[in-house]
């Protein structure tokens, strides 16, 4: 299952600089996650200050 970044997201780039695989996008209000391309390696949740990144 695909991870998903939470509305906790505040935009600091962790996420995005460290997922191996570069699906991760600034969006608009948050990051965002491509669920087609996530291999739910959990990189992101691992490097996220507030824990924005979720397995949905």
């Amino acid at each position: 299952m695909a991870y998903q970044i939470s509305d906790d997201c505040i935009k600091c780039g962790a996420c995005a600089a460290n997922c191996p695989i570069s699906c991760i996008k600034e969006g608009e209000a948050k990051y965002e996650i491509d669920p087609a391309q996530c291999i739910e390696c959990g990189t992101c949740a691992g490097v996220c200050p507030v824990g924005a990144p979720k397995a949905e």
